[in-house]
């Protein structure tokens, strides 16, 4: 990324002073960032603990006592590979997509 092309954020280091405060800018077009200044605390943010939690308990729970529980249960007879690799993965999969999915707001 170049300071050409406008992408995103470049920082700059003449837009600060000595002490590492920003120096007022010229009205350039760029909008300031009213939450920097202000910033939001988290408990004033309108998150409760709804079904999406109630979801990632229960992959929670599957991933941590009943998956452990299937594979010790699961028959010697059954190749290693597939018992100590390929069953242990399935509920790490499942919990990360899990996780990612409740905590992210629309």
């Amino acid at each position: 990324m170049t300071s050409s092309d406008g992408g995103g954020y470049v920082h700059d280091p003449s837009t600060f002073d000595e002490e590492g405060d920003p120096r007022e800018a010229a009205d350039d077009g760029d909008e300031t960032a009213d939450w920097v200044d202000e910033p939001v605390h988290p408990e004033a943010a309108d998150r409760e603990f709804d079904w999406r939690g109630w979801t990632l308990v229960a992959v929670i729970v599957f991933a941590f006592i009943i998956a452990p529980g299937i594979i010790l249960l699961w028959p010697p007879a059954t190749d290693y590979l597939f018992a100590l690799i390929v069953l242990p993965l399935v509920p790490a999969v499942l919990l990360a997509v899990t996780a990612v999915w409740a905590t992210t707001r629309p």
